[in-house]
């Protein structure tokens, strides 16, 4: 039974648990979430299991295949429908073939070995794709978390002035203009503000989509986060890099050279085709006698019969399918080597822009950073003159517009330079979970 004094032993530690705070989460933990349960990593990851059984399928072409079959019969030999015997036969074969000269089963094994690495390199730029989703996500969190509270902070700065202005229009200190000028400010910010909450509400969905859960709170970065140059500085080591190691240009280098195999296939269907084949069969019959007269001297005894060869086939005239076959298998090479050479093109412009990219919003937060402590002393002083009469409401209004602006122009410039960055490891193949976990090192 519940009394007041458990209720006064209870209540302490129910406001202890409730008032406990919410553990923020850093993007190693929500990097770790998303391994777990992001949907497009689970597919992927599904579509790389399908693609290495390509390998599997390619060597059992050039192993032997192995098949034992059975039949059992019930047989009834009548004349003018006479029941003269009736009998059981059972029968049993093995059958084994070895390739010996096919040409064909070697390109196949080529082909299924290329496509397995390819699904490989395939699944490595998605798992890289994945890091920077999340980390894109993450950041576009934190964007909309620092635009609304900017937004926030500038509809209660300028409700303020607002509210001055009225009463000093009350005293005969202000004209009417000035009420209605920070009014329209105010309903503009009133605006902005909801504006906000949409683009925060938003970006919370993406980053729930696909870590499956809904995060209360992220670390946000330390104030002194590290912003550096590409290392090395020199773009073209980075070309040299991406051009070694991009996991997109390996995928479709593989598909090219599986094509290419699979073309060789094809065009060896006209070639011989040589297999070594052994079959074993034993059957009983019960048979009784021959025609229903002739006593059967094999009755209940059980045959073998082994037959050892080699077969040889060649493909002379298939109405055409070959000779089509194999110019359709060496369009899609030729497609392929066409995809190659524009994965290869591609990746030395997505190197040269991103290497770019990083150079210019290290620039940018630089720039960012210097403009945002500007706009703090031209609000300083625009607040001092607007005391002493020589800077009027329009002059105040638009000093606190824009350092609220230069604050989420700064908070924005770093993480689109973390992005950038990201992008620029991953367009080189270099993109590793440690880099995620070094962010995260540098969060609050």
């Amino acid at each position: 039974m519940c009394t007041i004094k458990n209720l006064q032993i209870y209540i302490p530690l129910i406001l202890v648990l409730f008032s406990a705070p919410i553990k923020a989460e850093n993007l190693a933990d929500v990097y770790e979430l998303a391994l777990k349960n992001d949907p497009l990593l689970k597919a992927a990851e599904a579509t790389y299991r399908v693609g290495k059984e390509n390998r599997v399928q390619g060597i059992a072409g050039l192993l032997p295949t192995l098949s034992v079959g059975g039949s059992t019969n019930w047989n009834e030999y009548r004349v003018e429908e006479q029941l003269i015997d009736q009998y059981n036969s059972n029968s049993y074969l093995a059958s084994l073939n070895q390739p010996i000269f096919r040409l064909d089963k070697w390109f196949q094994f080529e082909r299924g070995t290329a496509l397995s690495e390819a699904a490989s390199a395939e699944f490595a730029y998605q798992q890289q794709e994945t890091m920077i989703r999340v980390a894109s996500a993450y950041f576009n969190v934190l964007n909309s978390i620092d635009s609304l509270n900017a937004a926030r902070a500038e509809e209660k700065a300028i409700g303020r002035q607002k509210d001055l202005a009225k009463k000093r229009f009350d005293v005969g200190l202000a004209a009417i203009t000035e009420v209605q000028e920070t009014q329209a400010a105010y309903d503009l910010t009133v605006v902005s503000r909801i504006a906000r909450e949409a683009q925060l509400d938003s970006a919370q969905e993406s980053l729930t989509s696909i870590v499956g859960r809904d995060i209360k709170l992220l670390s946000p970065l330390i104030d002194d986060f590290e912003i550096s140059l590409p290392d090395p500085l020199d773009r073209e080591s980075w070309v040299s890099l991406g051009l070694e190691n991009n996991f997109q240009l390996k995928a479709a280098k593989l598909q090219r050279d599986a094509a290419q195999a699979s073309a060789r296939s094809t065009a060896s269907n006209h070639l011989p085709q040589v297999d070594l084949v052994g079959r074993v069969s034993k059957s009983t019959s019960k048979q009784g006698k021959f025609g229903g007269f002739i006593q059967n001297p094999l009755f209940g005894i059980e045959q073998d019969t082994r037959q050892y060869s080699i077969q040889f086939n060649l493909p002379l005239y298939a109405g055409g399918a070959i000779s089509s076959a194999r110019r359709q298998a060496y369009a899609n090479y030729d497609r392929s080597k066409e995809q190659a050479i524009f994965a290869e093109r591609s990746t030395v412009r997505d190197v040269r822009s991103n290497h770019f990219g990083v150079q210019t919003q290290v620039a940018n937060v630089t720039a960012r950073k210097q403009a945002l402590a500007s706009a703090e002393s031209a609000l300083e002083a625009t607040q001092i003159g607007y005391e002493v009469g020589t800077r009027n409401t329009v002059d105040l209004l638009d000093a606190q517009k824009r350092l609220f602006q230069a604050q989420r122009d700064y908070a924005n410039s770093r993480y689109e330079y973390i992005i950038s960055m990201l992008r620029l490891k991953a367009s080189v193949g270099s993109l590793s979970p440690d880099d995620l976990m070094n962010i995260s090192s540098q969060m609050k």
